[in-house]
């Protein structure tokens, strides 16, 4: 009795305690988050990965919150970039395919959006993007640093980014020239870990006097599969039974995209991934070295289901976690994605919240932690609440997405109702394919023709989210 009656006690002063740290802690945070690419909803050991190290990623979530159904904006990296910071679905956000200009870089978003990093920018936050942007080139209206962003280093153009030894990189608008890597011909400075570099040094300028947002759309695992060949590497060596990939070389004749070959494309990439969570140990090691960690959120996630491209073997690896489909996919293998929170005294420790949200919801959140006013007509709902751990949360009526090469795709997740849509681009009549994810999560049986009212409704809704854009027409000719 003594004992239950001790355990009581701690328990109750515990409780305490948390909500004491809960009422210190309502000033606004520094904001750090952190978006992988190509990275897998099981390509991370809080998701169940078993042959990846991945113990700081772990770590965080472990410390932390576990978001075990939030998804990307779409399946592949621009759109998703573009829903991310504009607080829109791809029903409606400015950029909703990857679409190159020349003479580098990618569609431009436009002046008239009213990105995240400028809202917390209005609001007094320094504001820096290290890693691929896409979204705009150089001098253009899409360039970082006319969406909000004070400080920018990295590859403005995500064609570039597929070589992780590029001939330039840009820091703002200067056009940083990587002599070790010239035009190609060597690989002797490996963009990630410059890249990374300079984030640090953007934490280390940080005092607790300003705060700051940190976006680290890092480029790992992204293919090509290519990394420096270090301790990490060496630990993956020789575990993996290995299937060669014959790609396009560096060396003279190279061009800026493409794939290289890699003999041992298993082990390389387990390295790609033990190296970013490298990357996110230092982040956390060098925010708490300043003394900024313990009022920082920090968010880590994935752009887009796992890719396929350049040798990679999601399939090994489970990187998909069991679910249907990868990178361009609408099923939940390519847009359900990691998603781990930390800011300590707010969220609590070892905690999992079953909120179902999106790229989109980010914008109002982090625009409701600032105290900023976030954009009208957007799509987006803040999950703070959920943050917390506030029965309070909204919820959405439905989320949606659209992707516009392959034939065009679309696809609805209401409650636990899944419909996806193929052959979409110009077809609003397409059958839509009907999924429970309470009975069957993987997305193995259709089930529209047991229940045709249901299916129905998705479609229409569909139909309905979906906006026309004369730059990103969504018709039969699209890929």
């Amino acid at each position: 009795m003594k004992r239950f009656t001790s355990l009581f006690i701690a328990l109750l002063l515990g409780s305490a305690a948390w909500s004491q740290v809960q009422k210190g802690s309502s000033g606004r945070p520094n904001i750090v988050f952190i978006l992988a690419d190509d990275l897998g909803y099981g390509d991370v050991g809080f998701n169940g990965q078993k042959l990846i190290r991945t113990p700081n990623i772990d770590r965080l979530a472990r410390e932390g919150m576990i978001f075990s159904q939030f998804y990307a904006g779409t399946p592949v990296c621009a759109p998703s970039r573009s829903s991310l910071l504009s607080g829109k679905h791809t029903g409606h956000t400015y950029i909703r395919g990857n679409k190159s200009v020349e003479p580098e870089g990618q569609e431009p978003i436009a002046d008239s959006v009213q990105t995240l990093a400028e809202v917390l920018k209005k609001a007094g936050y320094v504001t820096g993007a290290f890693g691929k942007w896409g979204l705009g080139p150089v001098g253009s209206e899409g360039n970082p640093a006319r969406q909000g962003f004070d400080r920018f280093y990295g590859y403005n153009c995500q064609g570039l980014a597929h070589r992780y030894y590029p001939a330039h990189l840009w820091d703002n608008a200067q056009k940083v020239v990587l002599k070790g890597n010239d035009n190609l011909r060597y690989n002797k400075e490996y963009a990630p870990d410059l890249i990374q570099k300079k984030a640090l040094d953007f934490i280390d300028a940080r005092s607790t006097k300003e705060p700051f947002f940190l976006f680290l759309p890092y480029i790992l695992p992204h293919a090509e599969l290519i990394v420096p060949d270090d301790s990490i590497l060496q630990s993956y060596k020789g575990k993996f039974e290995e299937k060669p990939y014959k790609g396009a070389d560096y060396g003279a004749g190279a061009k800026g995209e493409g794939y290289a070959s890699q003999q041992i494309p298993r082990a390389t990439f387990a390295a790609m991934v033990t190296r970013l969570d490298l990357y996110v140990g230092q982040v956390l090691a060098k925010l708490k070295e300043k003394g900024l960690d313990q009022n920082t959120l920090v968010i880590f996630t994935s752009d887009n289901g796992p890719h396929i491209e350049g040798g990679a073997d999601p399939k090994f690896f489970n990187s998909a976690a069991g679910f249907r489909g990868v990178k361009r996919d609408l099923y939940e293998g390519g847009i359900r994605e990691p998603f781990a929170a930390r800011w300590p005294g707010v969220i609590r420790p070892g905690s999992k919240s079953d909120y179902i949200g999106a790229f989109w919801d980010v914008l109002p959140t982090f625009a409701e932690l600032a105290k900023a006013a976030a954009p009208r007509q957007i799509d987006g709902i803040s999950f703070a609440d959920a943050l917390r751990g506030k029965p309070t949360q909204q919820k959405h009526d439905y989320l949606y997405w659209e992707f516009h090469e392959q034939g065009g795709r679309q696809a609805v997740r209401q409650g636990n109702w899944k419909g996806v849509r193929l052959k979409a681009a110009g077809n609003p009549n397409a059958p839509v394919e009907l999924y429970d994810l309470s009975k069957d999560p993987f997305e193995t049986q259709d089930i529209a023709a047991q229940n045709p009212a249901k299916a129905k409704e998705l479609g229409e809704i569909m139909n309905k989210a979906h906006i026309n854009s004369a730059i990103f027409p969504f018709t039969a000719q699209q890929k």
